[in-house]
C-alpha cells in the first residue's frame, strides 16, 4: 500500500507542476498581449498629440508673420 500511495503523490504533483507551467505560460501570454495593446494605445496618443502641436505651433507662426506682411 506504500508504494503505490508513493506513486499517487508522485503523479499528483507531476500534474500540479505540469499544470502550473501551463498557467504561468498562459498568464505570460495574456500579459504580453495587454502590454501590446496599451503600448499601441499610448503610441497612437502620443501621435495625436505631437500632430495636434504641430499644427499649433504652424498656425502660431502663420499668425505672426501675418502683421509683418501687413505692415510693408
Amino acid at each position: 500500500m506504500g508504494y503505490v500511495l508513493r506513486v499517487r503523490f508522485a503523479s499528483f504533483f507531476a500534474g500540479a507542476a505540469v499544470a502550473s507551467a501551463g498557467g504561468f505560460y498562459f498568464l505570460h501570454k495574456d500579459y504580453k498581449i495587454a502590454h501590446q495593446s496599451i503600448s499601441q494605445q499610448m503610441n497612437n496618443l502620443y501621435k495625436s498629440l505631437d500632430e495636434r502641436i504641430s499644427s499649433l505651433e504652424h498656425l502660431k507662426e502663420v499668425e505672426s508673420m501675418k502683421p509683418v506682411e501687413d505692415a510693408e
